[in-house]
């Protein structure tokens, strides 16, 4: 080539800087192309769950429902933990050791344990929390949980200071829990969200926006990332917990779903990877269209009504809530209106919690006698044709409530001639009414056990007991609950187990409806998920990859 030509082709050649800025680019194109395609091919690392109701709060010592729950084992962990199975299993405490009289229980922190800012997380940090959790000031609903430590029910009483809880510091990774008494059942309390460390300084600096995005500092798996009202609650993984590396998903969001069809609906859509709750009546079409997907089990649970025995009608009037109760077919509602597996409940005590005497589940009383019955009491207490009772009934907004409240006091209305108003309201309205005991009569309400034993249940009928709604007070059954926790004879154990429970039924305190089972559908990528009895199921032990 010519000298002139080369010159020629030379300035018709892009000048070095222009080459390397088409390089570049042509490198990001290419780069982005395989981000694309990797994103289409690749797991995503969110959960999506869905979750019955919105939380009242992210303070683990206020958690007092199965929603809360739910994202408060995410966010926090106490000395003990649980399996996928439910089992107990080390937490914050690596390893513990139990005195032979079985009331003192000492317990050494794994290593390097941090909050989510990095932070050093010590002995002092949960010292501090159980103070907090039984401080009377804080009002912990289940704060109960924890009177087996020593000066606990004084504490809470207000008549000794929260520093003499029997709980204390041998250095900085080991401390002692002391019980008034050997309570078994003593690990598993400690898994449950009033045990969790909460951050000392953050509640000093922020007080009640503690809890809050960014403000809220745990210890667990995840920490809080956001928070929309009544749409989501998006967690992020926790770099300084102490087993990040064994979490699979990277984030998890909670939906505060209390439509049960409109979450099957998002399910269905692909915008869940986990339901609360199934609807009723759609096992047949489950099993048709999403073979393998559902998951039903027994579950530690009862649904009832509550009476508010402060106040008129029902104050001093157990036959009027005996009608009530004997108006109330439970067939009806588990097999025809619920249709899921649930249990009538002719007792208050579910199946298979521990304690709980061998009783037939069985229900097939004879529906003529019972509204027989109830009319009798219901004349004995001064109510009939010519005089109805005008009855207000306080449910939690749901579908699912509405559906057993509207056929629960049809039957009312069928058997007895009352007339029922039935008052729907969000949750945290509907909790602020059942304990200002102020303007409900009748409400809808659920226990599921905290830890697997009868005492659970029985508690918390008990008087001053801070879930007891009812006002219910009796002595009797108050005594015969204290000796069910001290008692260490299984024999005997039972047989007072069964005597506080008829009691409560005698007395008829509440009307207990149906036995839960855990009912939920789960995408056929998710792994990791196993059914237990208390329906406990952290995202850390969960992964997704492709379904076999």
């Amino acid at each position: 080539m010519s000298g002139k030509h080369w010159q020629t082709v030379k300035s018709a050649l892009p000048a070095p800087c222009v080459l390397l800025q088409l390089l570049v680019v042509v490198v990001l194109f290419l780069l982005s192309l395989l981000a694309m395609a990797d994103e289409t091919t690749a797991p995503a690392r969110t959960l999506h769950r869905g979750n019955s109701a919105e939380p009242v709060t992210l303070d683990p010592h206020q958690s007092e429902d199965v929603a809360t729950g739910n994202i408060a084992r995410d966010l926090f962990e106490g000395l003990t933990s649980e399996a996928r199975d439910g089992s107990i299993i080390p937490g914050l405490a690596a390893r513990w050791d139990i005195s032979d009289d079985g009331r003192t229980y000492t317990f050494y922190l794994r290593e390097n344990l941090a909050w989510s800012n990095g932070e050093a997380l010590s002995t002092a940090d949960i010292i501090y929390s159980f103070r907090r959790a039984i401080d009377p000031a804080t009002g912990a609903p289940m704060a109960d949980l924890l009177q087996p430590i020593i000066n606990a029910p004084e504490i809470m009483q207000g008549q000794q200071p929260v520093d003499q809880l029997g709980i204390k510091q041998l250095d900085e990774r080991t401390l002692a829990i002391t019980l008034s008494t050997p309570t078994p059942w003593l690990l598993e309390v400690l898994s449950h969200p009033i045990a969790a460390p909460v951050h000392a300084k953050s509640l000093s600096e922020h007080g009640g926006k503690a809890f809050t995005p960014g403000k809220l500092i745990s210890n667990g798996a995840y920490r809080l990332s956001a928070w929309s009202p009544y749409e989501r609650i998006t967690l992020m993984r926790n770099k300084h917990y102490y087993a990040n590396a064994d979490s699979w998903f990277d984030s998890v969001v909670y939906y505060p779903i209390d439509n049960n069809n409109l979450e099957f609906n998002r399910y269905r859509a692909g915008e869940l990877d986990w339901t609360d709750t199934i609807p009723p009546n759609k096992l047949a079409m489950i099993h048709r269209d999403l073979p393998g997907q559902d998951f039903i089990s027994p579950y530690l649970g009862t649904y009832y009504y509550g009476f508010n025995l402060t106040r008129p009608p029902f104050k001093g009037n157990p036959s009027l809530r005996r009608a009530l109760s004997l108006a109330i077919d439970r067939n009806v509602i588990t097999k025809k209106l619920l249709g899921n597996g649930e249990l009538p409940a002719e007792r208050w005590l579910p199946p298979g919690l521990a304690g709980r005497p061998d009783q037939t589940t069985t229900y097939k009383q004879d529906r003529r006698q019972q509204i027989t019955e109830a009319k009798r009491l219901y004349q004995e207490a001064g109510y009939g044709p010519s005089r109805p009772l005008n009855l207000t009934l306080h449910y939690n907004s749901s579908e699912q409530n509405k559906r057993i409240a509207v056929a629960i006091s049809a039957m009312w209305k069928s058997a007895l001639g009352i007339k029922t108003e039935l008052v729907n309201e969000e949750w945290k309205v509907f909790l602020a009414n059942r304990k200002g005991k102020v303007v409900t009569q009748a409400y809808r309400a659920s226990w599921i056990a905290d830890f697997n034993d009868a005492s659970s249940f029985l508690a918390l009928f008990t008087a001053g007991h801070i879930k007891n709604d009812t006002g219910y007070a009796n002595a009797t059954y108050d005594a015969l609950v204290n000796e069910i926790n001290f008692s260490r004879n299984a024999d005997n154990r039972s047989k007072l187990i069964n005597q506080a429970e008829q009691l409560l039924l005698d007395d008829q305190v509440i009307m207990p409806i149906y036995h839960y089972v855990s009912r939920h559908l789960v995408k056929p990528d998710i792994r990791g998920y196993e059914t237990n009895p208390l329906d406990h199921h952290y995202t850390k032990h969960l992964s997704r990859h492709p379904a076999d």
